[in-house]
């Protein structure tokens, strides 16, 4: 299964209509779809009137979106610290992006200068992605040492979500919105269902970084949380947190 065969299955189990329903009208609007994948967010915003632009900077993600030929969406290749050539715009949406950009406030700095007087940045990030219980003590411990790893080589921040609305602040932005969402598949009590339990396998599996700071303890790690989601007592302190921050 490819990475964008993954990605296509997520889309219901997210909030999206919520999410979206929390945005200042966008009919007539430019809107930036930043760390934008295989198009889903872009298609919705579209669908509410706007003109997006969508950014990332997966050649694999980037062509499965533009085969889907969304009205009034066009998608580029690029880093979304380094925005170039894509102008002035009216909103920007990064969902599920922020987390590899640990210097978020510096960044939310630079998308200001993108953005029209009035403009508008939606942030939607997963917090504590391994927090589910029951597991074992061992696996509990490495899951954390790799989350302090992979913040300390700035390369994610595992716990981005609860920071949203600070580094938001911090940029200059006035919060207009702040919530946790529903998930299905990223934080929910009780037994998953095998779709999701099959996405959570194909995830650690792709996670070559967690591989490698585990070592010889990566496939107990991994069986021991695929365990725990699966079981009737699972519990998730994972959230998903969503921030809207306008400009004046």
């Amino acid at each position: 299964m490819t990475l964008s065969d993954e990605y296509k299955r997520q889309l219901p189990w997210r909030s999206w209509s919520d999410a979206m329903d929390a945005l200042p009208p966008l009919a007539g609007k430019t809107v930036l779809d930043l760390g934008c994948s295989i198009g889903d967010q872009a298609a919705l915003l579209a669908a509410r009137g706007a003109r997006v632009i969508g950014v990332d900077g997966n050649e694999e993600l980037l062509a499965t979106a533009r085969a889907r030929a969304i009205p009034n969406a066009e998608f580029r290749n690029g880093d979304i610290r380094e925005l170039r050539e894509v102008g002035v715009v009216d909103g920007i949406w990064c969902s599920f992006a922020a987390a590899y950009v640990p210097d978020l406030a510096t960044t939310l700095a630079s998308w200001r200068e993108h953005l029209n007087p009035g403009g508008w940045v939606a942030l939607m990030e997963v917090d504590d992605l391994f927090a589910h219980e029951p597991v074992e003590a061992q696996t509990r411990s490495l899951l954390a040492a790799y989350a302090q790893d992979a913040l300390a080589a700035n390369r994610y921040d595992f716990r981005m979500g609860r920071k949203l609305r600070g580094h938001l602040e911090r940029a200059g932005f006035t919060l207009a919105n702040s919530r946790t969402l529903i998930d299905k598949e990223l934080c929910f009590d009780g037994p998953a269902g095998s779709d999701v339990m099959e996405s959570w396998r194909s995830r650690l599996q792709r996670m070559r970084a967690l591989r490698d700071f585990c070592g010889s303890m990566f496939e107990q790690v991994r069986d021991d949380l695929l365990a725990a989601l699966a079981r009737a007592e699972h519990r998730s302190l994972a959230k998903v947190y969503y921030c809207v921050g306008m400009l004046p």
